[in-house]
Protein backbone atom coordinates (compact mmCIF):
# COMPACT_ATOMS: atom_id res chain seq x y z
CA UNK A 1 0.00 0.00 0.00
CA UNK A 2 1.55 3.26 -1.28
CA UNK A 3 1.42 6.42 2.05
CA UNK A 4 -1.02 7.74 -0.81
CA UNK A 5 -3.27 4.67 -0.65
CA UNK A 6 -2.69 4.55 3.32
CA UNK A 7 -3.71 8.11 3.94
CA UNK A 8 -6.75 7.53 1.97
CA UNK A 9 -7.60 4.55 4.20
CA UNK A 10 -7.21 6.33 7.55
CA UNK A 11 -9.99 9.36 6.03
CA UNK A 12 -12.39 6.30 5.37
CA UNK A 13 -12.39 4.88 8.11
CA UNK A 14 -12.72 7.91 10.21
CA UNK A 15 -15.90 8.55 7.91
CA UNK A 16 -16.99 5.00 8.61
CA UNK A 17 -16.86 5.47 12.35
CA UNK A 18 -19.19 8.45 12.26
CA UNK A 19 -21.71 6.48 9.42
CA UNK A 20 -24.71 6.92 12.01
CA UNK A 21 -26.09 3.74 9.99
CA UNK A 22 -22.52 2.04 12.26
CA UNK A 23 -23.61 3.98 15.30
CA UNK A 24 -26.73 5.92 16.10
CA UNK A 25 -27.95 2.67 16.97
CA UNK A 26 -26.03 2.26 20.23
CA UNK A 27 -27.63 5.80 21.71
CA UNK A 28 -31.41 5.22 20.58
CA UNK A 29 -33.66 4.14 23.14
CA UNK A 30 -36.41 1.90 22.31
CA UNK A 31 -39.49 3.81 20.47
CA UNK A 32 -41.88 5.40 22.93
CA UNK A 33 -45.28 4.43 23.01
CA UNK A 34 -48.16 7.32 22.00
CA UNK A 35 -47.42 10.06 19.48
CA UNK A 36 -43.34 10.36 18.07
CA UNK A 37 -41.85 12.69 16.14
CA UNK A 38 -39.00 12.72 14.19
CA UNK A 39 -36.86 16.21 13.34
CA UNK A 40 -33.92 17.32 12.17
CA UNK A 41 -31.51 19.18 10.46
CA UNK A 42 -27.67 19.16 9.16
CA UNK A 43 -25.26 16.83 6.60
CA UNK A 44 -25.69 13.81 8.25
CA UNK A 45 -29.98 14.14 9.23
CA UNK A 46 -30.92 12.16 6.66
CA UNK A 47 -28.74 9.28 7.44
CA UNK A 48 -29.48 9.81 10.77
CA UNK A 49 -33.00 9.41 9.70
CA UNK A 50 -32.56 6.39 7.92
CA UNK A 51 -30.77 4.60 11.00
CA UNK A 52 -33.79 5.80 13.16
CA UNK A 53 -36.09 4.13 11.09
CA UNK A 54 -33.95 0.87 10.50
CA UNK A 55 -34.51 0.07 14.34
CA UNK A 56 -37.68 2.02 15.11
CA UNK A 57 -39.73 1.48 11.75
CA UNK A 58 -41.62 3.90 9.54
CA UNK A 59 -42.17 6.86 11.80
CA UNK A 60 -43.86 10.78 11.04
CA UNK A 61 -41.52 13.54 11.00
CA UNK A 62 -39.10 16.41 8.58
CA UNK A 63 -35.60 16.20 8.54
CA UNK A 64 -33.90 19.19 6.26
CA UNK A 65 -30.63 17.95 4.53
CA UNK A 66 -28.04 19.59 2.24
CA UNK A 67 -28.58 19.02 -1.72
CA UNK A 68 -27.60 15.69 -2.43
CA UNK A 69 -27.29 14.28 1.37
CA UNK A 70 -31.05 12.94 1.05
CA UNK A 71 -32.02 8.78 1.84
CA UNK A 72 -34.67 6.79 1.63
CA UNK A 73 -36.95 7.40 4.30
CA UNK A 74 -40.38 5.33 4.71
CA UNK A 75 -41.72 7.60 7.12
CA UNK A 76 -40.03 10.64 7.34
CA UNK A 77 -39.80 12.85 4.77
CA UNK A 78 -36.48 14.09 3.71
CA UNK A 79 -36.39 17.48 2.26
CA UNK A 80 -33.25 19.24 0.82
CA UNK A 81 -31.29 22.90 1.00
CA UNK A 82 -28.50 25.24 0.50
CA UNK A 83 -25.61 25.08 2.65
CA UNK A 84 -23.30 27.16 3.77
CA UNK A 85 -25.73 30.08 2.83
CA UNK A 86 -29.09 29.62 3.33
CA UNK A 87 -31.81 29.74 0.91
CA UNK A 88 -35.48 30.05 0.32
CA UNK A 89 -35.81 25.70 0.22
CA UNK A 90 -34.39 26.06 4.14
CA UNK A 91 -37.05 28.77 4.92
CA UNK A 92 -39.62 26.66 3.76
CA UNK A 93 -38.95 23.80 5.09
CA UNK A 94 -37.51 25.15 8.79
CA UNK A 95 -41.89 26.81 8.71
CA UNK A 96 -43.26 23.11 8.12
CA UNK A 97 -41.01 21.75 10.85
CA UNK A 98 -42.18 24.46 13.38
CA UNK A 99 -45.55 24.23 12.44
CA UNK A 100 -45.10 20.26 13.05
CA UNK A 101 -43.81 21.30 16.76
CA UNK A 102 -46.93 23.41 17.23
CA UNK A 103 -49.57 22.27 19.63
CA UNK A 104 -47.43 19.20 21.01
CA UNK A 105 -48.72 17.89 24.65
CA UNK A 106 -46.54 16.47 27.51
CA UNK A 107 -47.86 13.17 26.12
CA UNK A 108 -45.87 13.21 22.67
CA UNK A 109 -41.90 12.32 22.07
CA UNK A 110 -39.76 14.03 19.52
CA UNK A 111 -36.44 12.89 18.49
CA UNK A 112 -34.34 15.55 17.52
CA UNK A 113 -31.45 14.96 15.26
CA UNK A 114 -28.99 17.68 14.75
CA UNK A 115 -25.48 17.50 12.86
CA UNK A 116 -23.18 19.94 11.62
CA UNK A 117 -24.56 22.13 8.64
CA UNK A 118 -27.48 22.44 11.04
CA UNK A 119 -26.90 26.32 11.25
CA UNK A 120 -27.65 26.84 7.28
CA UNK A 121 -29.84 24.30 7.14
CA UNK A 122 -32.23 25.41 9.93
CA UNK A 123 -33.21 28.80 8.11
CA UNK A 124 -35.69 31.07 9.94
CA UNK A 125 -35.04 34.71 10.38
CA UNK A 126 -35.86 36.56 13.70
CA UNK A 127 -38.79 39.20 13.71
CA UNK A 128 -37.81 42.13 11.04
CA UNK A 129 -35.09 40.17 9.33
CA UNK A 130 -35.77 38.85 6.13
CA UNK A 131 -33.91 35.35 4.11
CA UNK A 132 -31.44 38.01 1.85
CA UNK A 133 -30.21 40.02 4.75
CA UNK A 134 -29.11 36.30 6.18
CA UNK A 135 -27.41 35.70 3.63
CA UNK A 136 -25.37 38.80 2.94
CA UNK A 137 -24.40 38.29 6.22
CA UNK A 138 -23.68 34.21 6.43
CA UNK A 139 -21.71 35.23 2.82
CA UNK A 140 -19.26 38.24 4.59
CA UNK A 141 -19.20 36.39 7.60
CA UNK A 142 -17.69 32.87 5.98
CA UNK A 143 -15.34 35.23 4.23
CA UNK A 144 -13.94 37.29 6.91
CA UNK A 145 -11.85 34.45 8.50
CA UNK A 146 -14.05 34.29 12.01
CA UNK A 147 -13.92 31.23 13.71
CA UNK A 148 -17.24 28.96 13.02
CA UNK A 149 -17.83 29.65 16.74
CA UNK A 150 -18.00 33.18 16.31
CA UNK A 151 -20.50 33.11 12.97
CA UNK A 152 -22.74 30.67 15.17
CA UNK A 153 -23.01 33.09 18.07
CA UNK A 154 -24.25 35.39 15.87
CA UNK A 155 -26.56 33.22 13.85
CA UNK A 156 -28.33 31.97 17.26
CA UNK A 157 -29.27 35.76 17.77
CA UNK A 158 -30.76 36.54 14.24
CA UNK A 159 -33.04 32.86 14.20
CA UNK A 160 -35.98 32.03 15.32
CA UNK A 161 -35.18 28.64 15.52
CA UNK A 162 -31.20 28.36 17.08
CA UNK A 163 -30.22 28.99 20.39
CA UNK A 164 -33.26 26.67 21.97
CA UNK A 165 -35.77 28.37 20.21
CA UNK A 166 -36.31 24.62 18.09
CA UNK A 167 -36.72 22.97 21.93
CA UNK A 168 -39.36 25.96 23.30
CA UNK A 169 -41.66 25.32 20.12
CA UNK A 170 -41.63 21.32 21.33
CA UNK A 171 -43.06 22.34 24.87
CA UNK A 172 -44.41 20.97 26.99
CA UNK A 173 -43.21 17.29 24.68
CA UNK A 174 -40.58 15.47 25.99
CA UNK A 175 -37.82 15.66 23.83
CA UNK A 176 -34.00 13.92 23.00
CA UNK A 177 -31.89 15.40 20.55
CA UNK A 178 -29.11 12.94 19.25
CA UNK A 179 -25.81 14.78 18.14
CA UNK A 180 -22.78 14.38 15.78
CA UNK A 181 -20.50 16.89 16.74
CA UNK A 182 -18.70 18.96 14.70
CA UNK A 183 -17.58 21.55 16.67
CA UNK A 184 -14.09 22.23 18.89
CA UNK A 185 -14.92 21.07 22.49
CA UNK A 186 -17.87 19.37 21.44
CA UNK A 187 -20.57 21.66 23.07
CA UNK A 188 -23.71 20.78 22.39
CA UNK A 189 -24.72 24.22 22.29
CA UNK A 190 -22.63 25.09 19.35
CA UNK A 191 -23.62 21.98 17.28
CA UNK A 192 -25.93 23.51 14.57
CA UNK A 193 -25.76 26.67 16.30
CA UNK A 194 -27.55 24.64 19.53
CA UNK A 195 -31.47 24.35 18.35
CA UNK A 196 -32.26 22.09 21.43
CA UNK A 197 -30.06 23.84 23.83
CA UNK A 198 -29.89 27.24 25.67
CA UNK A 199 -27.98 29.84 25.02
CA UNK A 200 -25.72 31.87 27.00
CA UNK A 201 -24.19 34.34 24.06
CA UNK A 202 -25.82 37.71 23.97
CA UNK A 203 -26.83 40.67 21.36
CA UNK A 204 -23.99 42.68 22.39
CA UNK A 205 -21.40 39.90 21.84
CA UNK A 206 -22.69 39.49 18.65
CA UNK A 207 -22.52 43.35 17.74
CA UNK A 208 -19.01 43.31 19.25
CA UNK A 209 -18.33 39.99 17.15
CA UNK A 210 -19.59 41.55 14.01
CA UNK A 211 -17.31 44.73 14.67
CA UNK A 212 -14.09 42.50 15.38
CA UNK A 213 -14.23 40.68 11.96
CA UNK A 214 -15.51 43.86 10.14
CA UNK A 215 -18.23 42.59 8.92
CA UNK A 216 -20.97 45.33 8.74
CA UNK A 217 -24.81 44.18 9.26
CA UNK A 218 -27.86 45.56 7.34
CA UNK A 219 -29.80 48.05 9.38
CA UNK A 220 -32.75 45.76 10.20
CA UNK A 221 -30.24 42.91 11.95
CA UNK A 222 -28.55 46.04 13.80
CA UNK A 223 -31.74 47.25 14.72
CA UNK A 224 -32.55 44.40 16.04
CA UNK A 225 -29.43 43.41 17.85
CA UNK A 226 -28.95 47.22 19.33
CA UNK A 227 -32.98 46.19 20.68
CA UNK A 228 -31.07 43.20 22.79
CA UNK A 229 -32.69 40.33 20.78
CA UNK A 230 -35.10 37.67 21.74
CA UNK A 231 -32.76 35.12 23.77
CA UNK A 232 -34.28 31.75 24.66
CA UNK A 233 -31.90 31.22 28.11
CA UNK A 234 -30.64 27.75 29.54
CA UNK A 235 -32.99 28.22 32.21
CA UNK A 236 -36.01 29.03 30.58
CA UNK A 237 -38.92 26.45 32.09
CA UNK A 238 -39.50 25.27 28.03
CA UNK A 239 -36.07 23.54 27.95
CA UNK A 240 -36.71 21.36 31.31
CA UNK A 241 -38.10 18.12 28.94
CA UNK A 242 -35.00 18.36 26.78
CA UNK A 243 -32.18 16.28 26.70
CA UNK A 244 -29.41 16.87 24.87
CA UNK A 245 -26.51 13.54 23.93
CA UNK A 246 -24.06 13.81 21.52
CA UNK A 247 -23.18 9.91 20.28
CA UNK A 248 -20.44 10.92 17.88
CA UNK A 249 -17.30 13.39 18.33
CA UNK A 250 -14.25 13.89 16.18
CA UNK A 251 -12.17 12.17 19.06
CA UNK A 252 -13.84 8.88 17.89
CA UNK A 253 -12.94 9.29 14.16
CA UNK A 254 -9.08 10.22 15.34
CA UNK A 255 -9.16 7.37 17.46
CA UNK A 256 -10.00 4.90 14.83
CA UNK A 257 -7.57 5.94 12.36
CA UNK A 258 -4.61 6.03 15.43
CA UNK A 259 -5.88 2.03 15.62
CA UNK A 260 -5.16 1.59 11.63
CA UNK A 261 -2.03 3.61 11.98
CA UNK A 262 -0.36 1.52 15.16
CA UNK A 263 -1.58 -1.80 13.28
CA UNK A 264 0.88 -1.06 10.76
CA UNK A 265 3.25 0.01 13.29
CA UNK A 266 2.98 3.45 13.19
CA UNK A 267 3.84 5.49 16.65
CA UNK A 268 0.90 7.81 16.36
CA UNK A 269 0.95 11.26 17.44
CA UNK A 270 -2.48 12.80 18.56
CA UNK A 271 -2.21 16.61 17.93
CA UNK A 272 -6.07 17.30 19.09
CA UNK A 273 -9.55 16.62 17.88
CA UNK A 274 -10.50 20.44 18.39
CA UNK A 275 -7.52 22.63 16.31
CA UNK A 276 -8.30 25.92 15.21
CA UNK A 277 -7.05 28.77 13.62
CA UNK A 278 -5.83 30.31 10.14
CA UNK A 279 -5.19 26.98 7.90
CA UNK A 280 -1.90 28.19 6.41
CA UNK A 281 -0.61 29.04 9.85
CA UNK A 282 -1.52 25.65 11.04
CA UNK A 283 -0.17 24.33 8.47
CA UNK A 284 2.96 25.89 8.78
CA UNK A 285 3.37 24.95 12.33
CA UNK A 286 2.47 21.40 11.66
CA UNK A 287 5.11 21.37 9.13
CA UNK A 288 7.89 21.97 11.40
CA UNK A 289 6.39 19.43 14.11
CA UNK A 290 6.74 17.05 10.90
CA UNK A 291 10.26 17.98 10.18
CA UNK A 292 11.28 17.23 13.56
CA UNK A 293 9.49 13.83 13.95
CA UNK A 294 10.60 10.43 13.45
CA UNK A 295 10.68 8.57 10.47
CA UNK A 296 7.43 5.62 11.08
CA UNK A 297 5.11 8.62 12.72
CA UNK A 298 1.61 9.28 12.47
CA UNK A 299 0.62 12.54 13.31
CA UNK A 300 -3.48 13.17 13.44
CA UNK A 301 -5.29 15.87 14.08
CA UNK A 302 -9.00 17.30 13.69
CA UNK A 303 -10.91 20.49 14.51
CA UNK A 304 -11.94 23.66 12.17
CA UNK A 305 -9.74 25.59 10.94
CA UNK A 306 -10.58 28.72 8.90
CA UNK A 307 -9.74 30.69 5.90
CA UNK A 308 -9.77 34.78 5.41
CA UNK A 309 -10.68 35.67 2.04
CA UNK A 310 -7.26 37.38 0.06
CA UNK A 311 -8.17 35.79 -3.57
CA UNK A 312 -11.04 35.24 -5.84
CA UNK A 313 -10.07 31.55 -6.13
CA UNK A 314 -11.95 27.83 -5.67
CA UNK A 315 -10.57 26.53 -1.98
CA UNK A 316 -11.86 25.50 1.64
CA UNK A 317 -10.01 25.04 4.88
CA UNK A 318 -8.47 21.66 4.37
CA UNK A 319 -7.27 22.43 0.80
CA UNK A 320 -5.44 25.88 1.51
CA UNK A 321 -3.75 23.67 4.81
CA UNK A 322 -2.79 20.96 2.45
CA UNK A 323 -0.93 23.97 -0.44
CA UNK A 324 0.23 25.76 2.39
CA UNK A 325 1.82 22.56 4.31
CA UNK A 326 3.49 21.48 0.66
CA UNK A 327 4.86 25.15 0.41
CA UNK A 328 6.03 24.85 3.97
CA UNK A 329 7.42 21.42 3.55
CA UNK A 330 9.25 22.48 -0.22
CA UNK A 331 9.43 18.12 -1.15
CA UNK A 332 10.94 16.88 2.32
CA UNK A 333 11.64 13.22 1.72
CA UNK A 334 9.15 10.87 3.18
CA UNK A 335 6.56 13.00 4.21
CA UNK A 336 3.00 12.98 2.95
CA UNK A 337 0.12 14.05 4.42
CA UNK A 338 -3.96 14.34 3.76
CA UNK A 339 -6.34 17.01 5.11
CA UNK A 340 -9.88 16.51 4.20
CA UNK A 341 -13.21 17.23 5.65
CA UNK A 342 -15.23 14.46 6.81
CA UNK A 343 -18.55 15.71 5.39
CA UNK A 344 -17.01 15.53 1.54
CA UNK A 345 -17.28 18.97 1.16
CA UNK A 346 -14.71 21.41 2.11
CA UNK A 347 -15.77 24.99 1.64
CA UNK A 348 -18.13 25.63 -0.79
CA UNK A 349 -16.42 23.03 -3.42
CA UNK A 350 -18.04 19.03 -3.60
CA UNK A 351 -14.45 17.80 -2.59
CA UNK A 352 -13.22 16.58 0.56
CA UNK A 353 -9.80 18.27 0.66
CA UNK A 354 -6.26 17.13 -0.58
CA UNK A 355 -3.36 14.73 0.42
CA UNK A 356 0.37 15.84 -0.63
CA UNK A 357 3.96 14.39 -1.23
CA UNK A 358 7.72 14.83 -1.43
CA UNK A 359 6.65 15.66 -5.46
CA UNK A 360 3.47 18.04 -4.86
CA UNK A 361 5.95 21.32 -5.77
CA UNK A 362 7.50 19.18 -8.77
CA UNK A 363 4.01 18.23 -10.19
CA UNK A 364 2.78 21.77 -9.64
CA UNK A 365 6.16 22.72 -11.78
CA UNK A 366 5.81 20.34 -14.47
CA UNK A 367 1.90 21.35 -14.83
CA UNK A 368 3.30 25.51 -15.10
CA UNK A 369 1.33 26.07 -11.80
CA UNK A 370 2.70 28.38 -8.91
CA UNK A 371 2.19 27.20 -5.36
CA UNK A 372 2.67 30.47 -3.97
CA UNK A 373 -0.06 32.46 -6.26
CA UNK A 374 -2.44 29.20 -6.06
CA UNK A 375 -2.12 30.03 -2.17
CA UNK A 376 -2.29 34.07 -2.70
CA UNK A 377 -5.55 33.25 -4.76
CA UNK A 378 -7.18 30.73 -1.98
CA UNK A 379 -7.46 28.62 -5.14
CA UNK A 380 -6.22 25.02 -3.45
CA UNK A 381 -8.86 23.21 -5.21
CA UNK A 382 -7.72 24.46 -8.51
CA UNK A 383 -4.62 23.88 -7.96
CA UNK A 384 -4.75 20.23 -6.55
CA UNK A 385 -7.09 19.20 -9.31
CA UNK A 386 -4.58 20.53 -11.81
CA UNK A 387 -2.44 17.83 -10.29
CA UNK A 388 -4.75 15.28 -9.61
CA UNK A 389 -4.44 15.45 -5.70
CA UNK A 390 -7.46 15.99 -4.70
CA UNK A 391 -9.92 13.72 -2.25
CA UNK A 392 -13.69 13.54 -3.63
CA UNK A 393 -15.78 10.65 -2.09
CA UNK A 394 -19.23 12.26 -2.95
CA UNK A 395 -21.53 12.82 0.16
CA UNK A 396 -20.14 10.96 3.10
CA UNK A 397 -23.33 11.92 5.08
CA UNK A 398 -22.20 12.04 8.08
CA UNK A 399 -19.96 15.53 9.55
CA UNK A 400 -17.57 15.16 12.60
CA UNK A 401 -15.49 18.48 10.89
CA UNK A 402 -11.79 18.26 9.63
CA UNK A 403 -9.45 14.88 9.52
CA UNK A 404 -5.88 15.70 9.20
CA UNK A 405 -2.98 13.36 8.92
CA UNK A 406 0.57 13.41 8.32
CA UNK A 407 2.79 10.74 7.55
CA UNK A 408 6.53 10.69 8.08
CA UNK A 409 7.06 7.03 5.99
CA UNK A 410 10.12 5.21 7.22
CA UNK A 411 13.27 5.44 5.67
CA UNK A 412 13.41 2.24 4.09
Amino acid sequence: MTPDEFLRSLFARAVEVADPMQSLAAALPPKPDGRVLVIGAGKASARMAEAVEAEWGPCDGLVITRYGYARPCKGIEIVEAAHPVPDAAGEAATKRLLALLDGLTEDDFVLALISGGGSALLTAPAAGITLAEKQALTQALLASGAPIGEINGIRKELSAVKGGRLAAAAYPAKMLALMISDVPGDDPGDIASGPTVGHTGSAARALKALETWKVTPPASIKAFLDAGGDPVTPDDPRLSRVENVIYAAPSQSLAAAAELGEARSYKVELLGDSLEGEARDVAAAHAEIARKAAPGTLILSGGELTVTRRGNGIGGPNAEYALALAIALDGAANIHALACDTDGVDGAAEVAGAVIGPDTLAKAKAAGIDPGEALTRNDAHSFFAAINDQVVPGPTLTNVNDFRAILVAPTD
